[in-house]
């Protein structure tokens, strides 16, 4: 009788990308596909066919030195085995079957081996090899990422590109991002990350055995992705001085990071600030099958002390003082993750902050979360992970307090709805944000005291090039006239610091009638911030002091000035398919009173490999791109240019939608 040889194994890999939803991933050289759900591989016998009645097989998959036996069945249903695998009978050239394996939804995520053995009445042996990379499954109602809607899925597991949001909640900015994970190397640079945690090195059998929980590693994760306690991706700088690295700034995305990480033998790469953090973390998140979207919480609350206020204090011409050790950074970007938390009971599922910047030790390591948002909402300080700290961020009060030069408190104001006032993440399928600030708190208001009430506020979004139109109104509350004088005063800060030296203020003394409210019209010309300012904020405060009573008030607002935007026009828009190169015209319309120059970058996740660079001696008013898309999909191509005698960097993108051929 003719002995049963398996001469290959065919993992089948564009039929199980296809079937799995991870085809963008075929720069992997192993097959990738998602728990829970099952794929085929075909066996290329020699000798005789297989025999149900005599031959059997069984399938070995480990995981490291962790494994399971499978036995192959004629059947779908006939298994104790959590893993399952089965020849359908059904049509079946037994010269030639197929196998499909079935993962449970449970199993851990991580690189596997197997190894087929094919049992006959005189012996057994090993006789094929195969590898496979597994990840969650949110399609999967069994596995704990399931998220229900397909829209939902498609952006934050499939969609390779997004906005993050930065800027002020008055004039909020968004900034292209590239996700990059189906760049090739991001994956197994994601994967890799898992590898070299200190969890894995410390227990390699119980990191892969937690490994099937996103609690466990979304947790790993965020703490990976700084370098604080480990070799981690990034390492963080708010010192201002990038000389040793790259500029925050200047990143466009994910994939170069990752990549220059995994090939340097994980030596952190320079440097990082809490959007980079955050949006490299949901690269790894969304790769691994795990639900991920960028979040911005605009005044977001650092409090050291964890009393829930953070005190601000002021000189009586409206000049803000660097006195607190707590902090308001203008935005602050972390991640939300979406799983069930059966670790807390019902009503907990959903939305889980992440926050991977380097902030406060959680259980004595560098990360934060996952906290569920609707935790966080009910102040509910007895569940894990760190909600108390995330509460603060999103619900601190400010105690803004005017002093004198010799230290006296002139006036003292509260402040309920600053911190948090606007929290937000990219809309599904569109490019704008969507505002989520109330699944995050409860709104609280109040009413100003005192006989003298001041509110300061933007005519519109300041934008480069243009006045920035302010309004101030002053309301006299008692029914006396007063005489009043107005300080006014602008500061450039960055979004995580206090603010540097005065660059513009006014003074005027105003009479007001008893009861009387008036508002006064004033500008900022281009001339005092454009120096000054550039990617920078702007702090702009405003103090009235009752010449009678001497009682004075505070009202503040920061802001950003908007940049002009790139735009990007593509030529043939309607007929870009993969493999062929298309162009784009990249224009640029200087709004400053001065000639700039600059250096452009375009990248584009599966569309341009890599970036590429164009340097301009003048100001760069059209340039033309080629770029060659590598597979189908709506991909964005980004541009920003840096622009060299201002500290300020121009961004656009445009979304490509790419068909098949």
């Amino acid at each position: 009788m003719l002995d049963l040889l398996i001469q290959n194994v065919n993992l089948e890999k564009s039929e199980n990308l296809l079937r799995h939803r991870t085809e963008d991933f075929s720069s992997s050289k192993a097959l990738v596909v998602r728990r829970g759900a099952p794929f085929r591989v075909t066996l290329q016998l020699e000798g005789r066919p297989l025999n149900p009645r005599t031959d059997s097989l069984r399938i070995k998959v480990l995981l490291g030195n962790l494994y399971v036996l499978i036995p192959v069945t004629f059947s779908k249903k006939v298994s104790s085995s959590p893993w399952k695998a089965y020849i359908d009978p059904s049509g079946q050239n037994l010269q030639s079957p197929s196998i499909f394996i079935c993962p449970p939804a449970s199993a851990s995520v991580g690189h596997y081996r197997f190894q087929l053995r094919v049992f006959t009445r005189n012996s057994w042996k090993t006789c094929a090899f195969g590898r496979f990379i597994l990840l969650c499954n949110p399609w999967c109602r069994e596995d704990t990422v399931y998220i229900p809607f397909e829209d939902q899925r498609e952006e934050y597991v499939q969609n390779d590109s997004g906005l993050l949001f930065m800027g002020t909640p008055v004039n909020p900015v968004s900034r292209p991002w590239s996700f990059d994970q189906y760049e090739p190397g991001v994956l197994e640079a994601c994967l890799k990350l898992l590898q070299v945690s200190p969890q894995h090195q410390n227990n390699r059998r119980m990191d892969y055995l937690y490994r099937n929980n996103p609690v466990y590693l979304s947790r790993v994760v965020s703490a990976m992705i700084n370098s604080e306690d480990d070799q981690g991706v990034l390492k963080g700088n708010w010192s201002g001085d990038f000389k040793q690295g790259v500029h925050p700034s200047t990143w466009t995305g994910s994939g170069d990071i990752l990549t220059q990480w995994a090939e340097s033998a994980y030596t952190p790469v320079k440097y990082g600030q809490c959007w980079v953090f955050a949006a490299v973390m949901c690269t790894v998140m969304r790769a691994l099958g795990i639900p991920c979207r960028v979040v911005t919480n605009f005044n977001s609350a650092h409090d050291t002390n964890g009393n829930l206020v953070i005190e601000e204090y002021y000189t009586e011409t409206g000049q803000k003082l660097k006195r607190s050790k707590d902090s308001i950074w203008n935005f602050h970007v972390w991640v939300e993750c979406w799983m069930a938390r059966r670790d807390l009971g019902p009503g907990m599922d959903g939305w889980q902050v992440l926050d991977p910047t380097p902030q406060e030790r959680s259980r004595g390591v560098f990360c934060c979360g996952p906290a569920p948002v609707k935790a966080i909402k009910d102040q509910r300080y007895d569940l894990f992970y760190d909600i108390p700290f995330v509460y603060a961020e999103v619900n601190a009060d400010v105690h803004s307090v005017v002093v004198s030069s010799d230290g006296r408190v002139l006036s003292y104001n509260k402040d309920t709805e600053r911190v948090g006032s606007l929290i937000c993440t990219k809309a599904v399928s569109h490019s704008q944000h969507q505002n989520i600030t109330r699944d995050y708190k409860h709104i609280r208001s109040m009413s100003p005291m005192g006989g003298v009430a001041v509110f300061l506020f933007l005519d519109k979004g300041p934008v480069a090039g243009e006045p920035v139109r302010f309004s101030v109104k002053v309301i006299n509350r008692q029914s006396v006239s007063k005489v009043i004088k107005m300080h006014l005063n602008a500061q450039a800060k960055e979004y995580n610091h206090s603010p540097s030296d005065t660059f513009w203020e006014a003074h005027h003394v105003i009479q007001m009638a008893p009861m009387e409210a008036k508002v006064f019209h004033q500008q900022i010309l281009p001339a005092h911030y454009e120096d000054v300012v550039g990617d920078d904020l702007v702090n702009l405060a405003v103090v009235l002091e009752d010449v009678a009573s001497k009682e004075r008030v505070l009202a503040s607002e920061e802001f950003n000035i908007a940049s002009p935007q790139l735009t990007i026009e593509i030529a043939d828009k309607d007929v870009i398919v993969p493999n062929k190169e298309q162009t784009a015209m990249v224009t640029f319309t200087n709004p400053f009173s001065h000639p700039v120059s600059g250096v452009l970058t375009v990248a584009g996740a599966g569309l341009i490999q890599g970036v590429s660079l164009i340097h301009g001696r003048n100001v760069i008013v059209q340039q033309r791109i080629h770029f060659t898309p590598r597979m189908v999909g709506t991909k964005m191509l980004q541009a920003s240019l840096s622009l060299k005698n201002i500290s300020s960097t121009i961004r656009g993108f445009k979304m490509v939608v790419v068909n098949r051929a």
